[in-house]
């Protein structure tokens, strides 16, 4: 690579600087996973189970028309990644009853 001078014009213009090195915020951490934060969200999913929407996703899936069940939860959330996000979790869940009902 070409150094590094001063230069008026052009896409490295101007007064060469060293970047900063900032500590991490404690804001970045928001929403991670910890392994509390997943036994509480088991313990709920186990109580209070599916969402009505949920279940209607599962049984489009059951019968083979993920595209439908990706705009059926794209309606619903809102957002096409995380409607995509929520059909994987959905087939993830099928495929554990399935797991299960296997194994009985």
């Amino acid at each position: 690579m070409a150094p590094r001078y001063e230069i008026c014009v052009g896409l490295q213009k101007g007064h060469k600087t060293t970047k900063n090195v900032l500590k991490a915020k404690p804001s970045n951490a928001k929403g991670k996973l910890t392994k509390h934060n997943k036994f509480v969200r088991d313990l709920i999913r186990e109580v209070a189970g599916f969402a009505p929407y949920e279940k209607r996703a599962q049984e489009l899936l059951r019968i083979g028309k993920e595209k439908r069940c990706l705009k059926f939860l794209k309606k619903r959330i809102g957002s096409h990644d995380l409607a995509k996000r929520k059909r994987e979790e959905m087939q993830a869940v099928l495929q554990a009853s399935r797991k299960t009902k296997a194994a009985a």
